[in-house]
């Protein structure tokens, strides 16, 4: 029996602790289907277009013949119940993501019983990365080589240089600027 998952989220932008995820997930199953969200509750950096495009750029070179990559809209189950996916392939990263990623597992189950939610939890090196903290380090001009591919750091510091002042609206801050 051949089973497809779906590794869903916004990849606003996609980073190493993404591509581990997917790299392990793709080891799993069959067939894995990277699945990017349009139109998330919140603001985004990069369209689309933009987002799939650097995700398929970062997974092409991984060595895996199994992995796709699609943009989709709506429920999420009802995007995995339209490829016949049986799987939901979710990161963890640090302890608070727990409750969140739980309440949503809970659900989806809820909407979609007959889809199981897997949580893989992220290589250590990677628990401090998310897409929030490498926007808003890129916005101030940080170096994050060390934190997403090399196509991804060329498309954020040209987004940033595109947006000058402006991109610290676009992206929500946190700490880093103490």
């Amino acid at each position: 029996m051949k089973i497809l998952a779906v590794y869903p989220g916004t990849f606003d932008p996609i980073h190493f602790g993404h591509i581990d995820i997917a790299r392990r997930a793709a080891a799993l199953f069959n067939e894995l289907l990277i699945a990017v969200y349009d139109k998330p509750l919140k603001s985004l950096l990069f369209s689309p277009e933009v987002r799939i495009a650097l995700v398929e750029e970062a997974v092409a070179n991984m060595g895996f013949d199994n992995i796709r990559v699609i943009g989709y809209s709506g429920l999420t189950v009802e995007f995995c119940r339209k490829v016949n996916a049986k799987v939901m392939v979710r990161g963890l990263r640090v302890f608070s993501d727990f409750e969140h990623e739980f309440r949503m597992a809970l659900a989806n189950h809820r909407l979609a019983p007959e889809i199981d939610i897997v949580p893989l939890m992220t290589s250590e090196q990677h628990t401090f990365l998310s897409s929030t903290t490498v926007r808003e380090i890129a916005s101030l001009g940080g170096d994050v080589r060390s934190m997403v591919p090399p196509h991804v750091e060329q498309v954020l510091h040209r987004r940033f240089a595109e947006l000058g002042e402006e991109g610290g609206k676009v992206v929500p801050m946190t700490s880093l600027r103490d």
